[in-house]
């Protein structure tokens, strides 16, 4: 990485409202995942193995799990003025709120004031993946542009899913334009089949993203969003680059998880990308040690697996279980349990998530489903088994028929 000063900044406001009842207590970047992380530690790992020390994280909506996570969990050494300290949104320019990321940014600028860095990597905290920015800085600084947008290839039938990046036809690195969810894309030039999705990431010039969002703070007319307002200005100067992830080289990455990544903003997207850790042959590896994914380290004992009181076996095929749990003659598979889960005899678990301290009694049936924090399982309960019994016991159920129970819900 180029030796400039580097700042990042983790856009971690959303409220996550397509999350519900996963956000209903928390904001989005704190919701569990994969057992012992939470959303947000998938951008932080990202930027302290690129080499970043100096990273803000911006909060809004019921912030206090997110905070304390961060507080907790992300300390680094304050003699090398090395950290990642959680800013909450202040009010710095009148008794408002943050309206957008752009306007966030507006609003947390004395931050960039004060560290004086030349460089800012600004990326979202509720995604999936692995990336190793340094590369994407050198790109940058390379390109001369003022902005440089990360994207990853996507199927083109894909594309109404996601903001597209069309690049200019002579340079494949250069933005010639910037379209919010096209219903008509134009594949790559090297593969029709694909088109380039931004990934949420950016890297900026200081200077330029300070004047940048000065200038949105100004218009009355914009949403004061990064990806809706702020990268089409700098497209419509013909001041943008893309950074298409292919280029990436990551450490211990395999040719099946290199170029994962998953933006888990609904309920389906979040079960589905549960079901990508799980396979013997993984499409995500949080076992890639060379680019390690990092959380709190939980004061638990190992996860437990015994008979039950009968002397019942139980079975635990294509899971992931976290540290504390204790499984009793139970039957767990292609399901993710967090910490300190309780799953006794003659229980089932298939294709659910369960998050922390929740208790499964015996005999019950889990099936499709996502269990919040502390939710309580009777004995001989079915859950995700009839989706309009679901629905009538006040349960949240896709369309796609996944049950999610809210925290702390007793269901007996």
């Amino acid at each position: 990485m180029a030796s400039k000063k580097i700042f990042g900044i983790v856009l971690a406001g959303g409220e996550g409202k397509r999350l519900m009842p996963l956000t209903a207590d928390r904001a989005k970047p704190a919701v569990p995942f994969g057992g012992n992380y939470r959303l947000i530690d998938f951008a932080l790992s990202n930027l302290i193995n690129s080499g970043l020390r100096q990273i803000v994280v911006l909060t809004q909506y019921k912030s206090h799990s997110l905070d304390r996570h961060v507080s907790q969990t992300w300390r680094l050494s304050g003699l090398t003025n090395s950290y990642v300290a959680s800013v909450p949104a202040q009010q710095r320019l009148g008794k408002r709120w943050f309206s957008g990321s752009a306007d966030a940014i507006l609003q947390s600028l004395n931050l960039l004031r004060d560290e004086k860095p030349d460089i800012v990597v600004v990326v979202g905290a509720d995604h999936v993946y692995r990336m190793d920015f340094s590369q994407m800085i050198d790109a940058h600084i390379e390109s001369g542009a003022g902005v440089t947008v990360a994207a990853i290839r996507q199927p083109i039938s894909l594309a109404d899913q996601f903001g597209v990046i069309e690049t200019t036809p002579d340079d494949p690195t250069r933005i010639h334009r910037f379209l919010e969810k096209p219903k008509n894309a134009v594949g790559l030039a090297d593969s029709p089949d694909e088109v380039l999705a931004s990934m949420g990431n950016y890297v900026f010039d200081a200077d330029v993203l300070m004047d940048a969002v000065i200038r949105d703070g100004e218009n009355d007319d914009s949403n004061h969003d990064m990806g809706g307002d702020i990268v089409p200005w700098f497209v419509n100067k013909n001041d943008a680059a893309v950074y298409d992830l292919n280029r990436n080289e990551l450490p211990g990455a395999t040719d099946r998880d290199r170029y994962y990544w998953r933006d888990v903003g609904t309920i389906e997207s979040f079960f589905d990308a549960h079901q990508d850790l799980i396979s013997a042959l993984p499409i995500f590896n949080l076992y890639n040690s060379q680019w390690p994914i990092f959380s709190q380290q939980l004061n638990s004992p190992p996860a437990k697996f015994v008979r039950d009181s009968s002397g019942n076996l139980g079975t635990t095929i294509d899971s992931i279980v976290s540290l504390g749990s204790l499984l009793s003659g139970a039957h767990i598979e292609r399901s993710v349990l967090g910490p300190w889960a309780t799953i006794e005899g003659g229980a089932r678990v298939i294709d659910s998530i369960v998050f922390d301290r929740v208790r499964i009694g015996p005999g019950a049936l889990v099936r499709r489903a996502i269990l919040d924090k502390e939710v309580v399982i009777g004995p001989g309960v079915s859950i995700g088994v009839d989706a309009d019994f679901d629905r009538a016991r006040g349960f949240t159920v896709t369309d796609s028929g996944i049950t999610v129970v809210g925290k702390g819900v007793r269901v007996f």
